[in-house]
């Protein structure tokens, strides 16, 4: 795989049991480009280990001097150069190379499960973990994978190196092997607890950041309040304790570079010191002196390795075990679906609650949970949070179909839509039938001074469309970006739209306008508009309540407001009380009888024992339970 190839046609399916695990499939699915390197690691640590024997037989040619040995060491040194050179730079290429395509074929894999799982990934796991797996996480399990075959090469490179000395030089390379292994594993203990103060001190750094961007986000408000020094001084808490926490952890970094010196300085001291002593009694030339003591010069460079790949390891291994719980998660519903990619059309109908959305009209789902709402509207576009039922669309169960052929049927846009930085064009150019235009459907969002603000917001920017949108929208008021928000939506133009209250934030003037905008431009569409406001109530086709999970009336808004007290609670908000003395008139505003002037008063503001004489009659259970929530019927019992 080569850079310029990316990104993958297919990332492939993880095996994301554990993160060894899934470090192990990373490492196998990318076999070519680690032999890749590995022949090139072996060509340049063979090359460079090379060197020491070199400049042995050199020295020992002087010694001897023979001009014909000395010339041929010297084209011996120049091949060694050639090869270090060569093996280097292909080394160099083709671990980038790894760790590249090792980075972007994780990001490939969470951002397709991202995409699977839509709302249900932040509901199982937080933003803020994605973003850190998808970014950090990534860089380190790049470095492990790519850090493999260097290491596989350095270590085939030291132990030949090992075996070499000993046949060499027998007195002096059983020194050099009791040693390497000590010089291998030396700093292995102390990387446990660098690791665990590495993550600690990323954790507070975090902690910081997440503060900062929080006090940013509510700067405005901040300041209305007069918060900033107080969200000041805990920002500057935090910076100290991310310093602590990095001045540990680069204590115990040193205390390992240290260790990394100390313990190659005392095996080449033992050389040196166990070699002249050899040397001196004539068991060892020169040449041979000069050889193991540059051989284990040398050495020092492929031994880092084993102390690099036990840090990749160390920070890939968490970063891995994160990555692969991300992957683990699963849809309730199988993305890939048993049916044609043929759209259905005809009404959406949920068998869980009885909500019918007839085909081509506008209907409105009033739900007194707004919860409860946001999950039925996932499920009615084919995003439930568990199994169940599954949504029909013209009869044709939404699970049945693929994941792409469901979302291009019915599109939700949730309460808390995301505006994405770029240009309002960039932000409206989405997939779309090419039956809504961008204008038409920024008429109907009511977007007119949206286009306005961004334009005098921007520099130099004559066309709204080309007017740059913030992180998030957050130059914008709550309501500028649900209208965006709204209008991007009408653009993609589906077969089915839900919209899970769009106009919450928006004034009522504008929103009986964005209503009227709906109809119009979603006319002999399908359209499900979950709300509480009775200006876009008003103007549904259909009005359904949905109440404990279940349809509870079907009507339209002014009939159900005046026959369906559940109905009338939520939408006008009204209290216990309050439905309690509208139920001690008659229908056309008469009182029905008794002291009457008492009896509102009680009702409005008494105490529970004035509640209970007021309605007089009936147990005092059952007034309480009555004047508490009961129903109209209990109600009128009671009175």
């Amino acid at each position: 795989m080569h850079i310029q190839d990316l990104p993958y046609s297919d990332p492939g399916v993880p095996d994301a049991r554990s993160g060894p695990r899934f470090l192990w499939w990373l490492g196998r699915n990318q076999l070519g480009g680690q032999l890749k390197a590995l022949a090139w690691g072996l060509l340049h640590f063979t090359a460079v280990s090379a060197l020491p024997f070199c400049v042995g037989f050199a020295v020992q040619a002087v010694v001897d001097r023979s001009g014909t040995r000395l010339a041929l060491t010297g084209g011996l040194l120049v091949l060694c150069g050639a090869a270090i050179a060569v093996g280097d730079t292909f080394l160099h290429r083709a671990a980038v190379t790894n760790w590249i395509t090792a980075a972007a074929r994780v990001q490939q894999l969470l951002a397709r499960k991202a995409a699977q799982l839509g709302s249900a990934l932040t509901q199982r796991v937080a933003a803020g973990e994605v973003v850190a797996v998808s970014t950090g996480d990534v860089e380190k399990i790049g470095w492990f994978v790519e850090a493999v075959s260097r290491f596989t090469a350095a270590a085939l490179t030291v132990v030949v190196v090992g075996v070499g000395l000993l046949f060499y030089q027998p007195a002096l390379g059983w020194v050099v092997a009791a040693g390497l292994p000590l010089v291998a594993l030396a700093v292995l203990p102390l990387l446990p607890r660098a690791t665990r103060r590495a993550d600690f001190q990323r954790a507070k750094a975090g902690r910081a950041t997440e503060l900062a961007s929080d006090t940013v986000a509510g700067l405005r408000v901040l300041r209305g309040i007069g918060g900033e020094d107080l969200f000041l001084d805990r920002y500057r808490r935090a910076s100290q304790e991310v310093r602590r926490a990095a001045v540990r952890s680069a204590r115990m970094w040193s205390l390992i570079a240290a260790i990394q010196v100390l313990v190659p300085g005392l095996l080449l001291i033992a050389v040196v010191w166990h070699g002249v002593h050899l040397a001196r009694q004539g068991r060892v030339t020169v040449g041979e002196l000069v050889t193991v003591y540059s051989s284990v010069m040398i050495l020092n460079y492929p031994l880092q390795h084993f102390t690099e790949i036990a840090m990749a390891y160390s920070f890939s291994r968490p970063s891995a075990k994160r990555a692969a719980r991300v992957l683990s998660l699963e849809r309730a519903t199988d993305t890939g679906g048993s049916r044609t990619d043929a759209v259905p059309d005809g009404d959406l109908y949920d068998p869980d609650t009885g909500l019918l959305a007839p085909a081509g009209r506008l209907t409105a789902v009033v739900c007194g949970d707004p919860d409860a709402a946001g999950h039925l509207a996932e499920r009615l576009g084919g995003h439930p949070a568990e199994a169940a039922t599954s949504v029909l669309l013209g009869g044709v169960p939404l699970d049945e179909l693929p994941l792409e052929t469901a979302r291009t049927a019915v599109l939700v846009q949730d309460k808390d839509p995301v505006l994405l930085s770029g240009s309002l064009r960039e932000l409206l150019d989405v997939p779309a039938s090419g039956a809504v235009r961008a204008e038409d459907a920024l008429a109907a969002a009511q977007c007119a001074d949206v286009l306005e603000a961004l334009v005098q917001g921007s520099l130099d920017v004559i066309d709204p469309l080309d007017a740059r949108i913030t992180e998030r929208g957050r130059s914008l008021s709550g309501g500028q970006r649900q209208r965006l928000a709204l209008a991007r939506s009408l653009i993609t133009d589906p077969e089915v739209l839900v919209l899970d209250e769009p106009t919450s934030a928006v004034d009522s003037h504008t929103e009986a306008r964005i209503a009227e905008g709906i109809r119009e431009v979603r006319s002999g569409r399908t359209t499900v508009l979950f709300t509480s406001s009775p200006l876009l109530l008003d103007r549904a086709d259909r009005v359904v309540l949905v109440h404990e999970g279940e349809v509870g009336a079907v009507g339209v808004h002014r009939e159900l407001v005046r026959t369906e007290p559940r109905y009338r609670a939520v939408v006008t908000r009204e209290t216990d009380d309050e439905a309690a003395l509208r139920n001690t008139r008659d229908h056309d505003g008469a009182p029905r009888g008794g002291a009457l002037k008492e009896k509102e008063a009680a009702l409005r503001g008494g105490t529970p024992e004035q509640k209970e004489a007021a309605l007089r009659g009936g147990a005092p259970e059952q007034k309480e339970a009555a004047l508490r929530g009961g129903a109209l019927e209990e109600i009128e019992e009671s009175a």
